[in-house]
């Protein structure tokens, strides 16, 4: 339980931290974020793996590059129904995600979260 609430704590700062230097996302303060990290959780498991067995096809196609596009959509859809996280448009959603992933990855491989 408490490896989960520390995860939601660094999701949130790296909300945060992707707000900052995405031009298109903004995140009003902690707590937004804190809903926001909660919010991408739950859009991640239970809606992701119903868009990614639907995508499947197209992630062939382009031999997986369209799973960016896939989480780009689920960072979009968390957003929306977050009050005080927002993602305008396509492109800053893809590049929100992708960032997200990256720095996730990065502070999953340092901290073992």
């Amino acid at each position: 339980m408490l490896e989960i609430f520390l995860h939601l704590i660094v999701t949130s700062g790296l909300l945060l931290v992707v707000a900052y230097l995405v031009s298109g996302i903004q995140v009003d303060s902690w707590g937004a974020a804190f809903i926001g990290a909660i919010m991408l959780g739950i859009v991640n498991a239970l809606i992701y793996p119903i868009a990614k067995f639907l995508a499947f096809p197209l992630t062939v196609l382009t031999l997986g590059l369209f799973l960016l596009v896939v989480n780009a959509l689920m960072l979009q859809l968390a957003a929306a129904f977050t009050p005080g996280v927002k993602v305008e448009g396509c492109g800053a959603a893809l590049v929100g995600a992708i960032l997200l992933a990256i720095l996730n990855t990065g502070v999953s491989m340092l901290t073992g979260l």
